[in-house]
């Protein structure tokens, strides 16, 4: 039906909030309207799709390792938030087998309903008759009384680590190296995009310009210090180099963390990092979908419905004396987590000389034996 009409039904699931979205002609809203009220109200779970779900994360779950940026994100997403922490667990064959159709049953039974749904709509329509098809469309969903728990603490210990996740079969590194970073709400982050743009902010920033450029110690390098709208973001920096460059090139990263924090940066530095992220900020509303998504977001986290424009107007304020001040505060080189996927073998020197080197054991748990056949699930 959706196909005949060229409309489209999607629905998705994240950490901390699940989606629906529909987009039909105005002619088939009605009809639209109703299959997507049928799929979040009454889903099927029919076992033979849970099952090519099952067989599609498996297959994903056996892939994992194949690519060593890959590998280091997820590595490094535990080093950052502990590897129990549901800000950094993955996925293992024996969870995916673990999950049964009454999981998805009681999963869907808990948190789906329409108290605990915002909508939004955007197109050609008169607003009260949308209410009303809306409102018809979802008759008879019944509240749901459970309160969702709040999202876990971030406990974060400021410590430096060296971490290797060993690659034999690699001639170059891929490196991530970092701490904890903050959140969109903090009085500094304003600041702190500033100072994000001036370190490892794409062409321009010191990053690229010292370690790719002036040193040619990487293919691909970059910084950010990442901010969530509810938990820590990540402050991490990373880059691609050939193996006898490694230990330098973490050498020549940490030199720039500690650059930014010693000394204030140009007008240049400061005007170039402003004029790029406020000449970016017209795409911010390329379409009102996007405008839409993104005051939806803004209520579901708690933020006003003006916090971008609010982020343009406190971006341009910012000055070198707020840069610094926040390189100051928040970045701490002396505590970085360092990881490295490669090949020790050829590094140019050991990495135990950056400190004490734990290495990574990233095989992958085999699935478990099925015991009517001996065969591997």
């Amino acid at each position: 039906d959706l196909e005949a009409m060229a409309a489209s039904v999607e629905t998705g699931i994240g950490l901390d909030y699940g989606w629906a979205s529909l987009s039909v002609l105005k002619e088939d809203i009605d009809k639209t309207l109703a299959i997507m009220a049928d799929v979040l109200m009454h889903p099927a779970f029919p076992p033979d799709k849970i099952e090519l779900a099952k067989i599609q994360q498996r297959s994903a779950v056996s892939r994992r390792n194949d690519e060593p940026d890959s590998i280091a994100s997820r590595e490094f997403d535990k080093l950052i938030y502990g590897p129990q922490s549901v800000y950094a667990r993955h996925t293992e064959y024996a969870t995916i087998d673990a999950i049964t159709r009454d999981d998805l049953v009681a999963f869907h039974k808990r948190f789906f309903g329409p108290n605990r749904v915002m909508a939004a709509v955007w197109g050609d329509f008169e607003t009260e008759d949308m209410v009303q098809r809306i409102e018809k469309a979802f008759t008879g969903w019944k509240k749901v009384d459970t309160e969702v728990p709040p999202p876990p603490k971030v406990d974060y210990e400021f410590v430096r680590t060296v971490n290797l996740a060993p690659r034999p079969d690699l001639n170059q590194s891929n490196i991530l190296l970092g701490h904890i970073g903050g959140r969109r709400n903090d009085p500094d982050y304003f600041a702190l995009v500033v100072m994000n743009q001036i370190l490892g902010g794409g062409f321009t920033g010191r990053l690229f310009k010292n370690v790719r450029s002036r040193q040619g110690l990487a293919y691909s390098v970059f910084g950010t210090y990442g901010a969530e709208y509810v938990y820590p973001g990540q402050f991490v920096l990373g880059c691609q180099t050939k193996s006898e460059s490694t230990v330098k090139a973490i050498q020549g990263i940490v030199d720039e963390i500690e650059k930014i924090r010693q000394a204030e940066v140009t007008d240049e530095e400061l005007k170039l990092a402003k004029d790029s992220f406020l000449n970016s900020f017209v795409f911010n509303f390329d379409t009102e979908g996007e405008i839409v998504g993104r005051l939806l977001t803004y209520e579901y986290y708690g933020y006003p419905a003006d916090f971008l424009l609010q982020t343009r107007d406190r971006v341009e304020k910012v000055t070198k004396a707020d840069v610094l001040r926040v390189a100051k505060e928040h970045l701490h080189p002396d505590a970085v987590q360092i990881l490295v996927v490669g090949n020790p073998e050829g590094f140019d020197k050991p990495l135990s000389t950056l400190g004490e080197v734990r290495t990574i054991d990233i095989t992958i748990p085999p699935p478990a034996q099925d015991a009517g056949s001996g065969d591997q699930g």
